[in-house]
């Protein structure tokens, strides 16, 4: 896909995955500022300005590498409920994982339990497996994150490595 690509919109059963928008932003700042939602993803809640330059990034992430994140939201109502997609984010780990689609998720604790996770992750794979057959996909997973790492694993996703990021044990999948 090439850079500058707008955002494709994906639908399931229950879900539209679409570009972020700036009414988008108190939802996600909402998001992301919940604990539960940040345990695994660096700990700490993220401010109403963080989470905007998160959107941003979100965006740009299409602009510059053809593929990024979607916001989530339910096709029952409109209602955003969180966000899948992939990122190349040059992290300094071992392995290194440039070069890679690194797929990742989040969705509000209101529809944990729901299966909406594996749905979401389920076509932004299908996507990329279409748009993007040459580039690995991969997922960084902390090591304690058993409903990630359930999400992976539905997803096709298998343990690849074990390794370290930001001083924690974490685990990379490949698809």
């Amino acid at each position: 896909m090439d850079a500058g690509t707008q955002v494709p919109v994906l639908e399931t059963a229950r879900l539209r995955l679409r570009a972020h928008r700036p009414d988008d932003h108190a939802a996600c700042t909402a998001l992301w500022a919940d604990p539960e939602v940040v345990r695994h993803i660096g700990g700490r809640p993220f401010t109403a300005e963080e989470t905007w330059r998160r959107m941003l990034a979100s965006r740009g992430l299409w602009s510059m590498l053809g593929f990024g994140y979607w916001a989530v939201e339910e096709k029952a109502g409109g209602r955003y409920v969180g966000d899948v997609g992939f990122g190349d984010f040059r992290r300094e780990i071992e392995p290194s994982l440039a070069g890679m689609l690194e797929c990742g998720w989040v969705l509000s604790p209101q529809v944990h339990g729901r299966g909406y996770a594996s749905e979401a992750v389920a076509a932004a794979t299908a996507w990329a497996d279409a748009h993007l057959p040459g580039m690995r996909a991969v997922c960084l997973i902390e090591e304690g994150n058993a409903a990630s790492i359930r999400v992976a694993g539905k997803a096709g996703f298998r343990e690849w490595r074990r390794t370290t990021y930001h001083g924690g044990a974490a685990l990379i999948f490949a698809h």
